[in-house]
């Protein structure tokens, strides 16, 4: 990727070159996956972040890359699948009670003289109501056909033809529900002063913070992983077959 390339590009093509970047964006808490269609000048404009500060890292990245990274968009659309749901929904399902009790219980004893903490709770309780149902649905019914799909061409087959009509329709769905856990969570760091424990903060309370920044972080590379990466290869896949067809 060239220095012009980091300049012109969206934060979201900039990471699907370079997964790296994403550590940079994180850092810079620059959106990379729901929102990641604005170039980095404009990102860091609305955040009053200097851009040259973010260009100086990425490039740091570019220069250092090497093959040992993630090379996602070289995956077949049906090992991806498998990933994301071994990986991504696995430790979703493994978080949300553990994260369901804990902002409970700090909303409960701090909530008193830390009332953010009881919208915290109630943000990530609608996290967590709707990443369940959200992966249900990509489980039982985007997933098989996405896989599908890739059955299809690898054996010069015709498209299966689901319900929903088109795959750009489930995918539709999906990403606005994934820019609502999105926003979610930015409204948990931004009440939370960025994860931010106060000085009568229990273990319990930083234990609770650190484990919403890892859920935060692991949902943004989650949610790359399909709308960046899955997603455009599932539309070109049904195009194609269509087209072949």
């Amino acid at each position: 990727m060239t220095d012009n390339a980091i300049h012109t590009l969206s934060i979201k093509d900039i990471v699907v070159q370079n997964f790296h970047a994403a550590a940079v964006f994180e850092k810079y808490s620059l959106d990379f996956c729901c929102r990641g269609g604005k170039t980095v000048h404009k990102a860091c404009e609305e955040k009053k972040i200097d851009p040259q500060v973010v260009f100086a890292e990425l490039s740091v990245l570019e220069s250092e890359k090497d093959a040992s990274g993630m090379r996602y968009t070289e995956w077949e659309p049906d090992f991806l699948v498998n990933y994301i749901i071994q990986n991504h929904h696995a430790y979703v399902r493994k978080m949300i009670p553990v994260l369901f009790a804990h902002t409970q219980k700090i909303a409960a004893v701090h909530g008193s003289n830390h009332p953010e903490l009881n919208e915290i709770a109630l943000h990530f309780e609608n996290v967590a109501v709707e990443m369940q149902q959200h992966m249900i649905k990509e489980e039982q019914m985007l997933f098989p056909f996405i896989t599908a799909l890739h059955k299809s061409q690898t054996t010069n087959q015709p498209a299966p033809v689901p319900h929903f009509g088109s795959v750009q329709n489930p995918i539709r769905m999906m990403e606005q529900e994934h820019e609502h856990a999105g926003d979610a969570m930015y409204a948990i760091r931004e009440l939370s002063n960025n994860y931010s424990v106060p000085e009568d903060g229990c273990t319990t309370y930083r234990v609770t913070f650190q484990e919403l920044r890892d859920f935060e972080m692991d949902l943004h590379r989650h949610v790359h992983l399909e709308n960046n990466v899955l997603f455009p290869k599932a539309v070109k896949m049904e195009n194609d077959i269509i087209t072949a067809h």
